[in-house]
C-alpha cells in the first residue's frame, strides 16, 4: 500500500479512487502532550501517531494524514479516540515479502498493529485497527462523543498515583447538586456561554447526558456526551457545576448562564477530562449521517 496524501477534514470518501480507509481506535496519556492537532515544534498526539505510521517496510502502508472524531486539548486524555486514514491498495499478494496481505492487498492488520506500537511511545496505543465499512468518516459519521472527567474532593488533595487524570477539589462536593443543576442543561441548545467562541461557528449541541457520580469515598467522576463539543465546552460546563457542588453557586446558575449567553464560569483543569469514547449508527446508516453532519458543519462552520 502506498500513502494518499489528504486534508485533515473532510477526508476523501471510503471506496474513491480504489482507496482503502482504516479505522483506528487509540489511546493515550494526554500530559505530556500539546493537545491531538499537529503543531510545529511540539509534540501532538496526532504528528506522533502520523510519525509511527509512517514507519513501514517498503512497499507497505505509509499514510501520512489520519482524520480524527474529535480534536483534544492539551492535557486532555484519550481511552476511546478513533480516527481514519485513506491507503492505496497494493497490487500482489505480498508487500515486499516481510508483511502479509489478503488476495486484495489489504495488509494484516493485526500485525500492523503491533508495529506500530513498537513504534510508538509508552503514552500512546493503537488498540485496534481495521478496514473501515463503507461510508465511515471517524469525524462525521460520529452520532455521539462520551467524556468523562474525575475529581477527588478529599481535603488532602488527589491520590498520588491519580494526579495526572483527577483534579484534586478540596471542598465537598454534593453530587444531588450538580445533577440537579445539570439536568437543566440537557438538550438542543446554544452553549455560547459554555463555548471558546470562534467566529462564524455555531454553538448549538445537543447535550444528551451530563450526570455525576460519587464512585468512593472522595472521588466523583461526571459523564458527559452530545452529538459534538465546541471548544472547551466540556471543561467549561464540568467548571461551573463544580461551584455549584460545592455551595459556592446557586443551582440555577449555569442555567441563568445558558440563557444569558455570557461566558463566566471557571474552565476545569484539562487533566482530569478523558475521551471515553465515540459512538456511530450502523454501518447502513454511516454515509448518510456523514453526509448530514458535514451539510451542517459547513454552513456554520469555518473550516479548522
Amino acid at each position: 500500500m502506498t500513502a494518499v496524501d489528504s486534508p485533515n477534514e473532510p477526508a476523501t470518501p471510503y471506496g474513491e479512487g480504489g482507496l482503502v480507509r482504516l479505522r483506528l481506535d487509540v489511546s493515550y496519556d494526554g500530559t505530556d502532550f500539546s493537545g491531538w492537532a499537529r503543531q510545529p515544534g511540539r509534540r501532538t498526539v496526532q504528528g506522533t501517531l502520523e510519525e509511527a505510521l509512517a514507519k513501514q517496510p517498503p512497499g507497505a502502508a505509509v499514510p501520512r494524514s489520519v482524520v480524527v472524531a474529535g480534536r483534544t486539548d492539551a492535557g486532555v486524555h484519550a481511552s476511546g479516540q478513533v480516527l481514519h486514514v485513506d491507503v492505496a491498495p497494493l497490487a500482489g499478494g505480498m508487500s515486499s515479502g516481510r508483511l502479509p496481505v489478503d488476495g486484495q492487498g489489504i495488509p494484516d492488520l493485526e500485525r500492523m498493529r503491533h508495529r506500530w506500537n513498537r513504534y510508538l511511545p509508552g503514552d500512546v496505543r493503537v488498540l485496534d485497527a481495521s478496514v473501515a465499512p463503507d461510508g465511515f468518516d471517524a469525524r462525521f459519521s460520529a452520532i455521539r462523543r462520551r467524556y468523562r472527567y474525575q475529581v477527588a474532593d478529599a481535603p488532602w488533595g488527589v491520590d498520588p498515583l491519580r494526579r495526572h487524570d483527577t483534579l484534586a477539589w478540596r471542598r465537598a462536593l454534593s453530587v444531588d447538586a450538580m445533577n440537579a443543576a445539570s439536568t437543566m442543561l440537557l438538550g438542543l441548545r446554544d452553549f455560547a456561554a459554555f463555548c471558546k467562541q470562534r467566529e462564524g461557528a455555531t454553538t448549538i449541541r445537543e447535550l444528551q447526558v451530563f450526570h455525576w457520580s460519587r464512585v468512593g469515598r472522595h472521588d466523583v467522576h461526571v459523564s458527559v456526551s452530545a452529538d459534538a463539543f465546541c471548544h472547551s465546552m466540556v471543561r467549561s460546563l464540568v467548571g461551573a457545576m463544580l461551584l455549584v457542588g460545592d455551595g459556592r453557586r446557586h443551582v440555577d446558575w449555569p442555567a441563568k448562564l445558558l440563557h444569558d449567553g455570557v461566558r463566566d464560569s471557571a474552565v476545569a483543569p484539562a487533566h482530569g477530562l478523558t475521551l471515553a469514547g465515540v459512538d456511530y449508527p450502523p454501518p447502513e446508516e454511516l454515509a448518510a449521517r456523514a453526509d448530514q453532519t458535514r451539510n451542517v458543519r459547513e454552513l456554520h462552520e469555518p473550516r479548522s
